[in-house]
């Protein structure tokens, strides 16, 4: 007996429409009027670690303007950098190190927390006051602002919550859990005493103290 049979033309045909049905179906979802092509793949993550970013692209297929985005965009690479890999915006203030600014060469160090523009790459010049943007734009997955999350892309500053998706508004409860109710850890308030070891000053302090205890994992 056979353990399998060639599939015939009508069989093939089929397929094809499924195929085409499907394609066309899985568009309508998004654009009901089929003024744009399907979305393309995505192209390969801005970075490769510390999250970064990813687009995708669709073809608008009528003669007249499309309603909508033609780029669409996504974080990848969400893995931690390895600590010798460092900062990613004093990367790309320290490639512009061998470039002469004003006829001379500077070290440059980042700017970081601008609130007017933090998407721009502003540099500062070691051991002076010299503060330059040295492009409009940092390289998509630039984090906008050191404490956050939130990463420029093309740009432009982009929410993106601790699950590490654009858009999102989800964020750490106290105990560091993402989304969390804070029920994972309790919180014990009383005083402080610190003291420096004895080969130093010996000073005291005392003041209140805000301490989160979490439960000991098994």
């Amino acid at each position: 007996m056979e353990c399998c049979r060639r599939a015939t033309p009508g069989t093939l045909l089929l397929f094809l429409a499924f195929l085409l049905l499907s394609s066309r179906t899985a568009r309508s979802e998004e654009d009901p009027d089929g003024l744009w092509d399907a979305w393309g793949p995505w192209s390969e993550c801005s970075r490769t670690c510390g999250g970064g970013a990813s687009y995708s692209l669709r073809r608008c297929l009528s003669s007249k303007s499309c309603e909508g985005r033609n780029i669409r965009y996504r974080t990848c690479s969400n893995v931690d950098c390895p600590p010798e890999a460092g900062d990613f915006r004093a990367q790309q203030c320290s490639a512009h190190n061998d470039v002469k600014h004003h006829g001379q060469f500077y070290e440059w160090l980042p700017v970081s927390n601008d609130p007017d523009n933090p998407c721009s790459l502003k540099c500062q010049a070691k051991g002076t006051a010299l503060v330059v943007e040295l492009a409009p734009k940092v390289l998509d997955g630039t984090r906008c602002y050191t404490e956050s999350l939130d990463m420029c892309i093309s740009g432009l500053c982009q929410i993106v919550g601790c699950d590490h998706q654009l858009g999102s508004t989800v964020k750490e409860d106290n105990c560091g859990v993402c989304n969390g109710d804070g029920s994972t850890c309790r919180l014990v308030r009383g005083q402080y005493k610190s003291q420096l070891s004895a080969t130093k000053c010996k000073t005291h302090r005392d003041g209140p103290l805000d301490l989160f205890i979490y439960p000991r994992l098994a």
